[in-house]
């Protein structure tokens, strides 16, 4: 230190308030020191805390002053309530006791969580991919290595742990190509038109962010179902879209209908640009399959009003009652002849995490993106190139989902018998739930025509709701959180994916195998006779 006038005493005092800052943290002094035993004042601690407090300085990231748009984001799916679930899962392994001994987690479509089991030739062609030293192994059938090797040759090294081509490994996108042909008859589909995602959700956000532009009136408005799944609103939410709600007719099984889209759109030109279409297809969380004639009006809607059509057709295989059918909006659109099919742009969406696979921990998907304009579309590559590429694992998976294995290969007969038996116990639980939950009083379910999910409509005391109002609570999130703190079992409110002013809902899966999910209906049932008995 510089000699002054002072000499070092700038050093010593420094040292004194360091020594006074351990004391008042509760700290003892270190020893003697040679100019003896120091003995601090009430005064010299407080002056130390104060020093202390200064070192601390505010954060830089605030709630003040974080992302607005970010901070606007909700996802009811693993919203307040799973949180909720989570801390009574904690205590029960505390061993506090509740009125049940498990969490019954029925608020998302997570197919192997609530017990399903993998379809066996997936697991072994991403096993194969992931550890090629199983290649020579007599315990894999042949399609299945065959599979393997075809994937393997497409990553860099043969190795699934290389990077990808942001679009995606170019074989698998040609077998994506192959299987949307198949499963619309013939209709064309091109793999430079095929991106590969993660998961679904991914190609969702991704087209999202290129169509949104603008401010204040020209701002790009979003039309999304209500209810809709909550990754719509959140998305919108992020990228500071405005969101244009657009009702489906519960009164007719969820029904989507045009005029409620013209009502939509014409009252939102008057605070934004609407210029896409969202529709999802079989329905989440309300379960309809849509019919030819309403993709049809919908497509003609889009053509007519220069719309953007997304279609998410995750649940494309979860089709369940008789007479239903699902419909790709690719193929009624190139039905409907060329004045559609060359104009009207469309990205229709696809993923392993739903139908029979379940698979939704390797998040995979694809998307496949027509009429795009040529300089877009290399705007899009640029935009997917910034995350690298999609897992590789999961590009791996989406090729078992439209590459299975066919008849006369080794591994059909019980690949076939695994896919059926997933879909026929979904069938079976769709119908059970809807009949438990129609046996309820003041409980509505519409029919399961699709999906993985009920969303019936529940009848809520006006007792009920002043409390809710109480708690500062939605009526639905009040009725929820007394259901799982009851009874364990944790679904959704409907206020999480939109419902008509003064209805409400909630959204559970069926997904339990059916032994479990006749149990979790019976306690609904019972919890929910006692909660109008006691808000009567």
């Amino acid at each position: 230190c510089g000699r002054g006038p002072g000499g070092c005493r700038g050093g010593r005092t420094d040292m004194a308030l360091r020594r006074a800052a351990s004391l008042a943290a509760g700290r003892q002094p270190r020893g003697p020191r040679r100019e003896g035993t120091v003995r601090w004042s009430s005064a010299a601690k407080a002056s130390a805390v104060k020093i202390n407090e200064k070192a601390s300085r505010e954060k830089i990231l605030t709630l003040e002053s974080m992302n607005p748009q970010v901070k606007a984001v909700e996802y009811a799916v693993r919203g307040p309530i799973v949180l909720k679930a989570g801390e009574i899962e904690k205590e029960l392994r505390k061993g506090i006791k509740k009125p049940f001994t498990e969490v019954i987690k029925a608020n998302i479509g997570d197919a192997h969580a609530m017990g399903q089991r993998p379809i066996t030739f997936l697991r072994q062609v991403v096993a194969l991919c992931t550890y090629p030293n199983l290649l020579d192994s007599p315990s894999f059938p042949e399609d299945a290595k065959k599979r393997a090797r075809r994937i393997l040759q497409g990553c860099g090294g043969n190795s699934l742990g290389s990077y990808t081509a942001s679009q995606g490994i170019n074989c698998i996108r040609e077998d994506v190509a192959s299987y949307i042909e198949r499963r619309d008859g013939g209709v064309p589909a091109d793999p430079d038109n095929i991106y590969l995602t993660t998961g679904a959700s991914d190609g969702i956000s991704a087209i999202l962010k290129i169509l949104i532009s603008g401010g204040g009136k020209s701002r790009t408005g979003v039309m999304i179902p209500i209810p809709q799944y909550p990754l719509y609103s959140a998305a919108i939410s992020e990228l500071g879209a405005i969101q244009v709600n657009y009702y489906l007719d519960e009164e007719n099984c969820w029904a989507l209908n045009v005029n409620e889209l013209r009502r939509a759109l014409n009252e939102a030109k008057a605070y934004c640009n609407p210029k896409v279409l969202c529709i999802i297809n079989p329905g989440n969380p309300t379960g309809q399959v849509q019919n030819r004639k309403c993709i049809e009006d919908v497509i003609h809607f889009a053509w007519e009003e220069k719309l953007f059509l997304l279609a998410d057709e995750v649940y494309q295989d979860n089709v369940y009652s008789e007479g239903c059918q699902f419909h790709s909006f690719k193929k009624i659109l190139y039905e409907m002849g060329p004045e559609y099919y060359n104009n009207v742009e469309l990205a229709s969406f696809h993923s392993t995490s739903k139908g029979y696979m379940g698979e939704c921990g390797y998040r995979g998907g694809y998307m496949e993106v027509i009429n795009l304009h040529p300089e877009i579309k290399g705007q899009l590559v640029k935009l997917l190139s910034v995350r690298l590429c999609p897992p590789v694992s999961g590009q791996a998976a989406m090729d078992i989902v439209v590459n299975p294995p066919v008849p006369g290969e080794e591994s059909y007969a019980q690949f076939i018998k695994e896919k059926e038996s997933v879909l026929n116990n979904l069938a079976k639980k769709a119908k059970l739930t809807e009949d438990m939950f129609n046996k309820i009083p003041g409980v509505h379910c519409n029919p399961l025509q699709g999906a993985m999910y009920a969303f019936p409509r529940i009848f809520i005391p006006s007792k009920a709701i002043e409390e809710a109002k109480a708690h500062k609570m939605a009526p639905d999130m009040f009725y929820c959180m007394k259901l799982l703190e009851e009874t364990g079992i944790c679904v959704v409110p409907g206020s999480g994916f939109g419902q008509r002013e003064g209805t409400y809902h909630f959204r559970m899966t069926i997904l339990p195998p059916v032994e479990k999910l006749k149990i979790l209906l019976e306690k609904v049932k019972d919890f929910h006779i006692k909660f109008l008995e006691k808000y009567a």
